[in-house]
Formats: C-alpha cells, sequence, structure tokens
C-alpha cells in the first residue's frame, strides 16, 4: 500500500536486515572446518555439511559472488555446472559477513574469525588509538600488524600440527600486511599467471598427505571495479577464471577436495544524482561528522564528540529508506560483525553504520574519488553482495 504522501518516511528495519550466518556458513567457518577434518587441534567443524578430505584446496575468485555465476552459465559453464554441488552438495551459498569486501573477508577467511573479532571490520575504519582513519587493503597509515590483528592464521595452526601449507598467488601480495596477519603459514608461491597458479596449487596440495593449500585471483573484481558486471571486460574475466578453475580441477590429485569460493559479490551502480549520493557535497549528511569510512555501501560514520546521537537521527531521516542505518551498539547487537565484538574493535566501528539495501551508494568525490569513479561496488548486506559459492570437487 502506497504511504501517504504527508506521512514522514519510515526508515528501514534493523531487525529485518539479513544477518551473515557466522558459526556455521559464513567464510569465517571454512577453514576451521577444513582443519578440523584434517585433524588439526583446536578446531571444530562449523560447516556440518562439508565432508572431510586430507588434501583440501581453496580457489579464491575476488568478486565472484553467487548470482553473479547463477547470472551467467555461458560465460562460466564450469562453474555454473558446479552450483548444485555448493556447501556440501546442498546447492546453497555461503555468506561473506559484514561488511562484504576483500580485506575483511580475506581476514575472515585466513583467520576463521568474525570481523568483530579479526578486527578488520570494513575497507577503511578509525584506529582509536590515532583517530586516524586506516585503509585495512593497502595499510595506510601505517600500522603493526600484530597488534592491529593479533590472532594466527589457521594456516599457521595447520603448518604447526604437521599439514603441508601453502598459499599461492601474485608474487607482490607475498609481503603485504594483509598477507601477513590474515594469510601467512606454510610456504608463499608467488606466480604471476592465473594458469601457473592452478598448477603450483595442484602440486603443493600432492606435497603431502595431508595438505592445505589457497590460491586466488583477483581480476573478476578489478574489471567489475572499472567496467560493471554488464561489460564485455568483466564478461572476459569470467570466461578465463572459469578455465581457470577446470584446469585446477582436473589436476587434483587422490584424497583431495577443492572449494572455489569468493569474497564477496558485486553491483552495478547507475552514474546518476539518486543512485550515488555525494557525502562531501551533502552538509546535511556530513554535519557533526568528523570521518567518513568503510566504502559506499557499507559505511562506518564516526562523529564529533557529542554529535553521535544527531547524526545518527539525521542520517537515518535522510537515508532511512534505502539504507540500514544503525548505531554502533544496534549492528553490534544486531550480530553484523559477529557474535562477539573483541574490546580493541569496538571503537573501530561507526558511531552510525549505514549497510546499503537500495541499489545506491554514498560516494565521497573529494576524498575518494578513485572509489567514487567505480561502476562496480560491494560491501553491504544484500544477496547480490553477500553469497558467494562454496563449489565442490573431489577425487
Amino acid at each position: 500500500m502506497a504511504q501517504p504522501a504527508w506521512q514522514d518516511p519510515v526508515p528501514l528495519s534493523l531487525d529485518a536486515a539479513p544477518v551473515p550466518e557466522y558459526g556455521s556458513g559464513s567464510l569465517a567457518d571454512l577453514l576451521p572446518t577444513l582443519a578440523a577434518g584434517q585433524e588439526v587441534p583446536g578446531f571444530t567443524a562449523m560447516i556440518p555439511e562439508l565432508t572431510p578430505a586430507d588434501r583440501n584446496c581453496v580457489f579464491l575468485i575476488d568478486g565472484l559472488g553467487w548470482e553473479q555465476i547463477k547470472a551467467h552459465p555461458d560465460e562460466a559453464p564450469f562453474l555454473h555446472s558446479l552450483l548444485p554441488t555448493s556447501r556440501g552438495g546442498t546447492g546453497r551459498p555461503l555468506t561473506a559477513g559484514f561488511p562484504s569486501t576483500t580485506a575483511t573477508s580475506l581476514a575472515s577467511v585466513g583467520t576463521g574469525l568474525p570481523p568483530g573479532e579479526h578486527g578488520l571490520p570494513g575497507y577503511t575504519a578509525r584506529n582509536p588509538e590515532t583517530g586516524e582513519l586506516m585503509n585495512q587493503l593497502r595499510w595506510k597509515p601505517w600500522t603493526a600488524p600484530k597488534v592491529w590483528q593479533p590472532y594466527p592464521t589457521v594456516f599457521q595452526l595447520a603448518d604447526a600440527a604437521g599439514v603441508h601449507t601453502a598459499q599461492v598467488s601474485a608474487p607482490t601480495f607475498e609481503q603485504t600486511p594483509l598477507t601477513k596477519v590474515a594469510l601467512s603459514g606454510g610456504s608463499f608461491l608467488g606466480r604471476l599467471s592465473g594458469e601457473d597458479r592452478m598448477d603450483v596449487a595442484a602440486q603443493r596440495l600432492a606435497a603431502g598427505d595431508r595438505s592445505l593449500v589457497y590460491t586466488y585471483y583477483s581480476e573478476v573484481d578489478g574489471k567489475g571495479h572499472r567496467f560493471g558486471t554488464d561489460s564485455d571486460a568483466w564478461r572476459g574475466q569470467m570466461m578465463y577464471v572459469d578455465g581457470l578453475a577446470r584446469r585446477l580441477a582436473e589436476q587434483l590429485p587422490p584424497r583431495s577436495a577443492l572449494y572455489i569460493t569468493a569474497d564477496h559479490g558485486m553491483i552495478d551502480i547507475p552514474f546518476d544524482e539518486q543512485s550515488r549520493i555525494d557525502f562531501d557535497e551533502d552538509w546535511e549528511l556530513s554535519a557533526g561528522v568528523a570521518l567518513l569510512g568503510g566504502e559506499g555501501r557499507a559505511r562506518h560514520v564516526y562523529a564529533v564528540p557529542g554529535a553521535q546521537s544527531d547524526v545518527l537521527a539525521v542520517w537515518r531521516e535522510v537515508l532511512g529508506e534505502q539504507f540500514w542505518i544503525a548505531s554502533r551498539d544496534e549492528a553490534v547487537a544486531a550480530g553484523w560483525f559477529g557474535p562477539t565484538i573483541d574490546e580493541r574493535v569496538y571503537g573501530r566501528i561507526g558511531d552510525v553504520v549505514a549497510a546499503a539495501h537500495d541499489d545506491v551508494i554514498i560516494t565521497a568525490s573529494v576524498n575518494e574519488p578513485h572509489e567514487s569513479a567505480m561502476t562496480g561496488v560491494h560491501g553491504s548486506l544484500t544477496p547480490v553482495e553477500q553469497l558467494v559459492p562454496l563449489l565442490e570437487v573431489r577425487s
């Protein structure tokens, strides 16, 4: 029923916001489940649908969400044919976690912890110790990695337990702080081409009686950001990575399980004023705001001292029909960042958290010119961003 014109807008109910399946079906649950099946001490199988294997390989394709695979059977025939195998043959996806963005998701994968514990709660987040905005993907400004994320990775614990452990990725990622805090442990093997990565991953998988191997490909996400998921460039990447996945699957040694997943999906946002709300040009949204963090579809809003309630009220009034707008405590209580929040992480979360519901983003044309020019984006709780595959091939 249409809302009468004289009534005030009704904000989206926080109770209706989807919450990631932490503890049973999120990215953070994948490696603990695989490690438990390999009898690594301290781990419990969190995703009950998965069957243990002696040799496990995770191939993470950046930006290739569940809905993108479903919608592109012609570009990705091999991946599409594996949809019924997802999540242990249930044909269901996993959830990325919130926000559905690379730094957060890779930390969730590698540590086996939700964002509220590993402490990378977005693309950018405030460092409570310095008051500065910290880019957790590019690690700027420099912050001591082990202070920011002190937990061991699943790879480190598996390696210590005698599991043959390796990461196969682009050489440029070997020494990055994000790799150190999220994906380190065992051997890092840098390979430039996707084909070489698949071949080396298969070799490393065969190198141990118990093996845990991770490999990664980024350019589906890169082309999506630049050109959108409706572009020929993006579709070309879909076709290429489909071939990579088949190449790896055909080389699996005995007693192996290959899991093909992603860190998030992606949505294209039109370039018009209704779809792109420019924080840097909006006096209402910027009033009382000291720092704007996160990214276009998952914003951390840090208020000047004493202005938290006013900022929450204004953001809810202006954007509440298009975004789920929560205070920090409301977002924490709703479980957006996981069932528990470490004390060191609490202050990294915005005083106000805005998660997009509609096809809209909050840009910052002055302070974030590169990000504001992206066609394809992600970060929020909607299915197109949140749902990721867990496709399975066994030998």
